[in-house]
């Protein structure tokens, strides 16, 4: 069943009035893949009565008051992309579509969505019910900020928005003990994973970390990147410290993350009633693009270890994998075959990386994160025993589906993993190649000099170039022509002019290719590699770092490796390729945040 989002929909459900009211800046989509109705339908399932309203008109009261006030409280999200990413390139250059607007057209979702949604709910209602704010723009801005929309360190989106509450991470379970609390009249500040305002210093818990304060973040680089070590290391919901931050005379209180939810847990999410479609309320306006790509696709597992520094994961969804039981992922891929328009092609199998799905390092799980190296950079710790037969196993019961011809592992996949699983990696490879890719396999070594890569987080080229002699031998052996689509970032924090021109010699000298799907690097809110955008430094050594912050000159560097027009070594084909729009936005990019 669709939450309601109209006045005839609370009539026939006989509501006066919702208990809460979510406003979103996506059009509806009643999906596991979307925020807001995956928080609705867990309220909804505790007995709660929600609402949403969608993309309201910012400009009138016609959609914030056409379900009235809740009883309860607002919450309030920019939806499933951070809104100026949603609606700006990494060269500042307003988008023309969004795939989560009827009609594909960017017309719906503004600048800073929380913030202004958060005012237009003030501007009309003057009770004073409580906004909580949440979703990943809420996530990545929860503290004091680089952003590069207005290159400037903004403050928490809880002062900026005067929203009363902020959840951030995935906010399944505490979202509903904050709707406890406020039915009960309950102090909602105890909750983990929650941000509130606190007017005095005696109002703080007394073991709670002090960051440099917003003036000193603000006018001091040193001290932002201080901030930033401190707030990073404070993600684990097991060893986490709560944190707080003086902005003005009021302080951002950070509570320590939510736990994960267990296995059990995360079934239940996914058990809900969802109907993978868009709310018909929604569609006579138009439909969105993002179905195609979420309506006949399973999510797997939560979270990634990656931890590359310019994603946005590792601070919405944390370090720690959850995965859900096979029992729990086949029954939705039979809900899946069952719908009328199925075709027999499930689009994709997977989470933010692909071969993450079943099993975590030991340690992390018992007492969380280690504070002082990464599960996968600079080398994968031999505590993260890496096993790719659970996701084998998975796979193989799902292509006995009697309703399901083809299933695409789409999300893509950490090659230096696959490598490292002597047991299982070459088998789990050869499973792809066979059944699950068509024609291409996307992977994501982002560049080839490993001065960028380091920057990155990422694996040197030498795990590259391994993986593509094996995926060409598996290839070869099962007499299939398919090859592999590299992704590619330009402009990264310390790749120069000369770094471009070698990535582009070593593409056509080692890997064969002519790059196509090359992005401009976007400094997400709250990663590390934005925090070397703005600093020009690097966080771990302190050293200056070369940083391009020239328009033209970073559409430079991606253009010398797709070899726009007026460039030497230009061949007869790249007029053609040079034009082409950007990619559309992939669910693996929408969660990522990876580049602009």
């Amino acid at each position: 069943m669709f939450l309601p989002t109209t006045r005839d929909e609370l009539n026939t459900l006989k509501w006066t009035q919702p208990d809460i009211i979510l406003v979103t800046g996506d059009s509806y989509i009643d999906s596991p893949f979307i925020g807001i109705a995956v928080i609705g339908k867990v309220l909804t399932n505790a007995g709660y009565r929600v609402a949403v309203i969608a993309q309201p008109d910012i400009h009138s009261e016609k959609d914030i008051t056409r379900l009235g006030e809740p009883f309860l409280f607002w919450a309030v999200s920019g939806g499933s992309i951070d809104s100026m990413i949603a609606n700006y390139t990494s060269l500042k250059k307003k988008r023309k579509s969004d795939d989560y607007t009827p009609g594909g057209i960017n017309n719906r979702r503004p600048d800073r969505a929380a913030i202004i949604y958060t005012n237009l709910i003030k501007q009309y209602f003057k009770s004073g019910k409580p906004i909580l704010l949440g979703g990943i723009e809420a996530s990545l801005r929860r503290i004091a900020h680089y952003d590069f929309w207005s290159d400037s360190i903004r403050s928490s989106i809880l002062f900026d928005s005067k929203a009363d509450f902020l959840l951030y991470g995935m906010a399944d379970k505490s979202v509903l003990q904050f709707a406890d609390a406020i039915k009960n009249g309950e102090d909602p500040n105890i909750i983990k994973g929650l941000c509130y305002i606190a007017g005095k210093a005696d109002d703080i818990p007394d073991d709670y970390i002090e960051l440099p304060n917003y003036d000193a973040v603000k006018s001091d680089k040193k001290a932002f990147i201080e901030m930033f070590h401190i707030f990073y290391r404070n993600n684990d919901p097991l060893d986490a410290k709560g944190l707080y931050q003086k902005h003005g005379t009021r302080y951002l209180v950070h509570n320590p993350p939510a736990l994960p939810l267990t296995q059990q847990e995360l079934d239940g999410v996914y058990a809900l009633d969802f109907e993978r479609a868009q709310h018909p309320y929604y569609e006579k306006q138009g439909t969105v693009k993002a179905l195609e790509t979420i309506k006949f696709s399973v999510s797997t597992h939560r979270g990634c270890y990656g931890e590359c520094n310019f994603c946005a994961i590792t601070v919405h969804e944390g370090r720690t994998v959850q995965w859900r039981s096979l029992k729990s992922i086949l029954s939705e891929a039979e809900k899946i075959a069952s719908l009328p328009d199925f075709k027999g092609n499930i689009v994709d199998v997977g989470g933010p990386t692909a071969n993450m799905y079943g099993y975590e390092c030991s340690k992390k799980l018992k007492t969380g994160s280690c504070k002082d190296k990464r599960c996968l950079y600079p080398e994968i710790c031999p505590s993260m025993e890496i096993n790719h037969n659970p996701q084998i196993e998975l796979l193989q019961k799902i292509r006995r589906i009697k309703e399901v011809k083809k299933v695409f592992v789409a999300s893509g996949i950490r090659y230096d993993m696959l490598l490292n699983d002597r047991q299982y990696g070459e088998k789990y490879l050869k499973e792809l190649v066979k059944y699950h890719i068509s024609g291409q396999m996307k992977i994501a070594p982002e560049h080839t000099e490993d001065s960028v890569l380091q920057r990155m987080g990422k694996p040197g080229k030498a795990l590259l170039l391994q993986f593509k002699e094996l995926f060409d031998k598996i290839n070869r052996n099962a007499g299939k022509k398919q090859f592999l689509t590299y992704y590619l970032i330009a402009a990264h924090p310390g790749c120069t002019i000369n770094d471009m021109k070698k990535l582009k010699s070593f593409s056509g000298r080692e890997l064969k290719i002519n790059p196509e799907q090359v992005q401009i690097f976007c400094p997400a809110p709250s990663t590390y590699s934005a925090l070397m955008y703005y600093t020009e430094s690097d966080p771990f050594t302190g050293k200056k770092i070369f940083v391009e912050k020239d328009p033209h000159r970073k559409e430079q560097q991606k253009d010398i490796v797709v070899e726009k027009q007026g460039y030497r070594g230009q061949s007869a084909n790249t007029k053609r390729e040079s034009g082409r729009t950007p990619a559309r936005t992939t669910k693996n990019d929408r969660i990522k945040h990876r580049t602009g």
